[in-house]
């Protein structure tokens, strides 16, 4: 691409909360489209104290104060008013994002695209979920200052949005699992391989940075979540017990106190690192000796692409991982694949990457080939191009 081209086109991209929820996946698509000659401009609102990842410096970004109902009715008029794309892509079937879109698409006729990058619902208990409540409890989810349904993202909602998505002109989805669910094209997480490059950085002086130095480091770059298995590497270095083995987890937990917990039980095992922007994150990575991706067999983890996973893959590094969902075809013999929930199995994978870390090394190069060749920015604009030559 012609970096002095005059864009092409504008694409406004909605984002459901700037906190977390959905902003990774707005920033990683806002690289997509501006590869593809866009400018690009993230909108949405922030739910929470503060922006978390910070914004990429050259991606435009704009957003409001979450609000609840009837609030939110005039915040995303405000919102409606700020869009200026010829194109509106909506981050995740929810009425912060999509809803939003939907009433550009009503009022302002633009072409909408729809990128479900997981399944909200299944946060609620899935298709089991249902909302019955009687006259009074409805009255008081309504009416009530802190009633539920004044909250957007209440799962009534959700599963409203969920139906509303055959309104989409193109929707676009990262797992095997929301394809089969909700149909669309493949679009999965891709990766910055120029940004995320492990020639630009050094290991040993990341890991003197962050204080890792003395430490074997298997490294989890997200936020711990029940879900994602962190439990089962603390109980698996438990079972190993040596001293200079660590779980090292970067950003911490934005939605809850579950790392707290962790903390309480495996503290001599954790280090935590404070939250870093997309342009930080790839010299933390290169501290990890192993990135773990140790996620449970949950249809949370089957409907979603780890990040981390190609943090770990475009920096070269070992992965430990578990076979649910897409992560044995992502990682295609390219890193440890392990059953899930099993603690013994990821114990006797440390050692058998640490007993010859070369060759798992070579492995993480083998991954960073693959990424290149399947997950990188450019794989995803191909994508992303024949998706809105065809609107």
């Amino acid at each position: 691409m012609n970096e002095n081209k005059k864009p092409d086109l504008k694409v406004s991209i909605l984002a459901p909360n700037f906190c977390k929820g959905g902003i990774v996946r707005a920033y990683l698509l806002g690289k997509v489209f501006q590869k593809l000659n866009y400018d690009v401009e993230i909108l949405g609102f922030l739910f929470g104290e503060n922006v978390y990842p910070e914004a990429p410096h050259d991606l435009s970004v704009f957003y409001l104060e979450g609000c609840n109902y009837p609030e939110f009715f005039g915040a995303s008029k405000k919102l409606l008013n700020k869009i200026k794309g010829d194109i509106v892509c909506a981050v995740k079937p929810k009425p912060t994002s999509y809803g939003v879109a939907l009433m550009d698409k009503i009022f302002h006729h633009r072409p909408l695209i729809l990128d479900i990058d997981d399944w909200e619902l299944s946060w609620y208990g899935g298709d089991e979920w249902q909302y019955r409540p009687n006259f009074k409890q409805l009255a008081r989810d309504v009416l009530k200052q802190e009633g539920a349904l004044r909250n957007p993202e209440h799962p009534l909602y959700i599963k409203w949005m969920e139906s509303s998505i055959k309104h989409a002109d193109a929707v676009v989805a990262h797992t095997q699992f929301l394809l089969n669910r909700f149909g669309g094209n493949y679009l999965p997480n891709g990766k910055d391989t120029d940004l995320f490059d492990p020639d630009k950085y050094d290991p040993q002086i990341s890991r003197e940075n962050n204080g890792l130095s003395d430490y074997r480091v298997l490294m989890f770059p997200g936020a711990p979540r029940p879900h994602k298995g962190l439990e089962d590497v603390l109980m698996a270095l438990d079972l190993l017990n040596e001293p200079d083995l660590r779980l090292v987890i970067v950003g911490g937990n934005p939605y809850d106190n579950y790392d707290e917990k962790l903390k309480e039980r495996w503290g001599k095992w954790i280090i935590t690192l404070p939250p870093q922007s997309v342009e930080e994150m790839p010299s933390v990575v290169s501290a990890a000796h192993v990135v773990v991706v140790p996620s449970r067999d949950t249809a949370i983890a089957w409907a979603q692409f780890p990040l981390k996973l190609t943090d770990g893959m475009a920096m070269a590094k070992p992965i430990l991982a578990t076979r649910v969902g897409d992560i044995p075809t992502i990682l295609n013999d390219t890193g440890y694949l392990i059953n899930p929930s099993s603690p013994e199995e990821i114990a006797e994978n440390i050692q058998l990457i640490f007993q010859d870390l070369e060759a798992a090394n070579h492995r993480g190069k083998m991954a960073r080939e693959r990424c290149i060749k399947y997950y990188s920015l450019n794989t995803m604009a191909t994508t992303v191009s024949q998706i809105v030559s065809s609107l």
